[in-house]
């Protein structure tokens, strides 16, 4: 029997089972990756739980009721009091270094809870908060048949239409739509996104931007929210590595693939790699991995090209034998 001929759709399905492969290999790099999300779990809680104290602190509690009431008694000219996730925590310097001036004593950041918060200085409108929600949420992203490693992949390159399709892609997923400059009442998030940013908002006393209501923390207090941040970076970087591993792994298996010259030396390659391959499954699947050339199902498919004026009843019971024999295979 004649050796079978690589091609394209072969080099494709070894490479795709290859990678579902590489991505739950108990490697270095997965390992840290997914250590590193349970930090931030473990992080998160005691992050927030501190987070409400100092809040508190700044606008008490019965100061909060007391807004509400008077809203409740006077309407919306005393609509004050707001929920919201991010903060601008601040701390003054006990003593400062020779270059600095008085108004350099008071260092202050700003902290944003949701999922899609930026990990990095900036308020917004940088790419931390998706690198961050993307890699925490992977699983479920994978789930919803979304690429949550496409900002991991095109760390290196600009802006272009295919990273565009799937960071829209999973911005949908995620239930993402951009937060809002101001508080929770802005905010147009559903679903996961929602869903975790519920946890971590608090009432203050002033709708305005959050840089314009800094609150005061001790310096101690302060390293527990950088903490955090540091802690989400860590599952960026972590994640990061791990699928610059896979995309070193791939363009091997993509050189490699695209020189062999026969589908044998395709399988035999994943069983040096420890990954069973059949060539003959390979063979009878298309891309999609539909067994297509199974005798029963392609005499199924032959049959349907042809009498084409069949009653109604006999293509119901064609399409019932054909499906009989799929559950069977």
């Amino acid at each position: 029997m004649s050796k079978i001929r690589m091609n394209t759709e072969f080099r494709n399905k070894i490479l795709n089972r290859y990678v579902e492969s590489a991505e739950t290999e108990n490697t270095q790099e997965r390992e840290a990756y997914l250590d590193a999300r349970e930090k931030v779990d473990s992080i998160y809680p005691k992050a927030f739980e501190l987070a409400t104290q100092v809040v508190k602190r700044a606008y008490p509690e019965e100061d909060v009721l007391t807004c509400k009431s008077l809203k409740a008694k006077y309407g919306q000219p005393l609509d004050v009091v707001a929920k919201d996730k991010c903060f601008y925590f601040s701390y003054a310097k006990d003593e400062l270094e020779e270059d600095e001036n008085e108004d350099d004593r008071n260092v202050s950041e700003h902290f944003d809870f949701g999922l899609f918060g930026s990990t990095g200085t900036s308020e917004y409108n940088d790419e931390t908060g998706k690198q961050f929600a993307y890699a925490y949420k992977r699983e479920e992203l994978k789930a919803k048949e979304c690429n949550p490693d496409i900002l991991a992949q095109q760390n290196d390159k600009q802006d272009n239409p295919h990273k565009t399709k799937h960071i829209e892609a999973n911005d949908k997923a995620l239930g993402f739509s951009n937060y809002s400059r101001y508080n929770s009442d802005d905010d147009n998030n559903v679903g996961i996104a929602r869903e975790f940013d519920s946890q971590f908002y608090l009432d203050i006393i002033g709708t305005s931007h959050c840089r314009s209501r800094t609150i005061a923390c001790t310096k101690q207090e302060f390293m527990v929210f950088k903490f955090l941040k540091q802690a989400k970076t860590n599952v960026i970087n972590c994640h990061q590595k791990w699928i610059d591993s896979i995309e070193k792994q791939k363009q091997a298996m993509k050189t490699g693939l695209k020189a062999y010259r026969y589908l044998s030396e395709g399988v035999e390659l994943m069983k040096e790699l420890g990954i069973e391959i059949d060539e003959a499954e390979l063979v009878r699947c298309n891309s999609t991995g539909l067994t297509i050339y199974n005798p029963q199902n392609l005499a199924s498919m032959i049959k349907g090209m042809k009498n084409t004026t069949m009653t109604r009843e006999q293509k119901i019971a064609i399409r019932k034998e054909y499906e009989a024999q799929n559950k069977i295979n």
